[in-house]
C-alpha cells in the first residue's frame, strides 16, 4: 500500500491513524533517507498513543527513548549503529518482544537481528514537503493490521 503525504501535518495524521489500530506488542520499522520524515511519523504514532508529540525527539544519540501514553512506546533510532553487536548489548529483545509498541528508525542496521514479523513503512522524499509512504506487512498479524490501516487511512 502506498500513501502520498503532502505536508508534515498529513504525515502526523497518518501516524495517528496507524497508532489507533495498535493494541500493543507491535514492531513498526521506519526506513528512508535522512530527512524523509521518519521522526515526524514516529511523532504521529506517539500522538495517537496519547503522548505529546513535542516530547518525542529522535533518539539518535541515545538509541532508545521510552514514552508512556495509552501504551508504552519504545522509540529506537539505529542511525549511528555500526554493528548489530551494539544492538545486542542493549538487551533489545526485552523491548522488541514486549507488550509495548516499538518503532525502529534505520531498521536495516539490525541485519540478522531483524524481527521475523513487522509492519514496515518506507518514506521517500518527493517535491517540497511531499512524502511517499509505502507500507508492507510481514507475518499474518501485520498483513491484517495493514488491511485495517488501509481502510482507515483513506478517510
Amino acid at each position: 500500500m502506498k500513501k502520498l503525504s503532502t505536508s508534515v501535518n498529513e504525515t502526523l495524521r497518518i501516524g495517528k491513524v496507524v497508532a489507533r489500530k495498535l493494541c500493543g506488542g507491535e514492531i513498526i520499522l521506519l526506513s528512508g533517507s535522512l530527512g524523509a520524515g521518519k521522526t515526524v511519523l514516529a511523532k504521529g504514532i506517539a500522538q495517537g498513543l496519547g503522548i505529546d508529540k513535542h516530547n518525542v525527539v529522535s533518539p539518535t544519540f541515545v538509541l532508545l527513548r521510552v514514552y508512556k501514553g495509552k501504551r508504552f512506546l519504545n522509540h529506537f533510532d539505529f542511525y549511528r549503529v555500526k554493528s548489530p553487536k551494539e544492538i545486542l548489548a542493549l538487551g533489545y529483545e526485552e523491548y522488541f518482544y514486549s507488550d509495548c509498541v516499538t518503532v525502529i528508525e534505520w531498521p536495516e542496521r539490525l541485519k540478522f537481528l531483524l524481527p521475523k514479523e513487522f509492519l514496515k513503512i518506507k518514506l521517500s522524499n518527493r517535491f517540497g514537503n511531499q512524502r511517499m509512504l509505502e507500507f508492507t506487512g510481514r507475518g499474518a498479524r501485520y498483513k491484517q493490521l495493514l488491511k485495517v490501516i488501509h481502510e482507515n487511512i483513506r478517510h
